[in-house]
C-alpha cells in the first residue's frame, strides 16, 4: 500500500482514471504508482512505457491475473 506522511502533499480525486484496470504490458496511460489488484504490489511506471510485463512476478491459480491500477498520480 501506498504510504505518507504528509497530507498536504496529496489529494483525493475522485476521477475514474483510477478505476481501470490495465493488463501487463500496457502502455502506461499516466505517470505513477500502480498497485496490482491480485496481490498488492506497487510499481512506478512513466507514461508512455509500458507497465510490467507477464513474468515481472508471478500469481498463484487463486490470485488469479496481473492487473494494474493506478493509484497515485500528479497533475
Amino acid at each position: 500500500m501506498a504510504l505518507y506522511k504528509y497530507p498536504q502533499v496529496l489529494e483525493v480525486l475522485n476521477d475514474p482514471i483510477f478505476d481501470h484496470l490495465y493488463p501487463p504490458s500496457t502502455i502506461t496511460p499516466l505517470s505513477g504508482i500502480y498497485r496490482c489488484q491480485a496481490c498488492g504490489r506497487e510499481i512506478t511506471s512513466i507514461k508512455g512505457g509500458p507497465l510490467p510485463p507477464q513474468n515481472h512476478h508471478q500469481h498463484t491459480v487463486i490470485q488469479g491475473a496481473i492487473q494494474w491500477r493506478l493509484v497515485v498520480t500528479h497533475r
